[in-house]
């Protein structure tokens, strides 16, 4: 079995092999660069036979034998969050955290913004437009303007009125 067929991507699977205590004690000698050694008996060398076994399954030893580092990078890596791409990357559990410097980021973000906040056809006052736009931003004076200026929402001379632009 190769190295590459060894190492997991399972963290259960490497924290049930540390769970057990004999498991434990050889990797720690391992680590230390000592030999296994859980005792002299038959059982003892058994035991600590199985363990290294056990290591080199979930890829805590590679394929001499020797710990590796390989199974916790790899672990990491498969935990690691999705790279936010687009306007994702401006938003965190859909709330706008900042906003882009590029014009053609910002302008998709507040058309996704407008999108989900007003639909077409629908005229909101301001009370209701500031609600709406709150559960994009705390300041929604500051990304209501933002709208209106790229002109994606419209508002009626006396600013009482807001729609989105068709």
């Amino acid at each position: 079995m190769s190295d590459e067929e060894r190492t997991t991507t399972d963290w259960r699977e490497v924290a049930a092999a540390l769970v057990n205590d004999d498991a434990r004690t050889v990797y720690a000698q391992l680590v230390l660069g000592q030999e296994p050694d859980l005792g002299a008996t038959q059982r003892a060398v058994r035991r600590a036979e199985q363990s290294v076994q056990t290591l080199s399954r979930v890829g805590l030893l590679d394929v001499d034998g020797r710990t590796s580092g390989r199974v916790f990078r790899d672990l990491l890596a498969a935990a690691a969050p999705p790279k936010r791409e687009g306007v994702d990357r401006f938003l965190v559990d859909g709330r706008i955290v900042q906003y882009p410097s590029n014009p053609d980021e910002q302008q998709a973000l507040l058309q996704r913004v407008a999108a989900s906040a007003l639909q077409p056809g629908e005229v909101v006052d301001e009370a209701e437009i500031n609600e709406r736009l709150s559960a994009f931003h705390d300041d929604v004076a500051v990304l209501r303007r933002y709208l209106v200026d790229a002109q994606l929402v419209e508002r009626t001379r006396s600013g009482t009125e807001y729609a989105l632009v068709t």
